[in-house]
């Protein structure tokens, strides 16, 4: 981060900040093929999320502008000794912002909450044609160690 700009702070998303988070998504190239310009969709969504109460949504904002953006989810199972995980989702960081540290700060703050939450595993998928966000995750010690399958139901 650029010492002359504001601060960068994570918190939970609100509901009147989804247009921002709905732009950042969309702002992408897989993105952009694949989300909906219907906000009622993505406001149900949240609210749904949030009635869950293991599934937030957090923005990155640097002053009053949001910056970044992931959905963390918690998942306990029996697998792994029983291992609670915390499943990140969504991960964008503003085009305009890109490159200024706001990515690895996203990620420190998802561990953050995942071990508070009593997480003892932080995972996440990444499209194989994202080349440069796999270099990204490897950089920060992040092992590919499973092959995603998704279905379309």
């Amino acid at each position: 981060m650029n010492p002359e700009r504001e601060t960068l702070a994570f918190r939970p998303a609100r509901r009147d900040e989804v247009p921002a988070i709905m732009a950042l998504l969309g702002d992408d190239i897989l993105g952009k093929t694949r989300e909906q310009a219907d906000p009622a969709i993505y406001l149900a969504a949240f609210d749904a999320m949030r009635s869950e109460g293991v599934n937030q949504v957090i923005v990155g904002v640097v002053g009053k502008e949001i910056v970044a953006c992931y959905q963390l989810t918690f998942i306990s199972g029996l697998s792994l000794s029983a291992t609670r995980r915390a499943q990140v989702e969504g991960v964008r960081v503003a085009r305009t912002h890109r490159g200024q540290g706001i990515g690895e700060a996203m990620f420190r703050d998802a561990e953050t909450r995942a071990r508070a939450a009593g997480c003892g595993l932080l995972q996440f998928t990444t499209n194989k044609s994202r080349a440069d966000a796999q270099r990204f995750y490897d950089r920060l010690g992040f092992t590919p160690s499973h092959i995603g399958y998704k279905k379309a139901i």
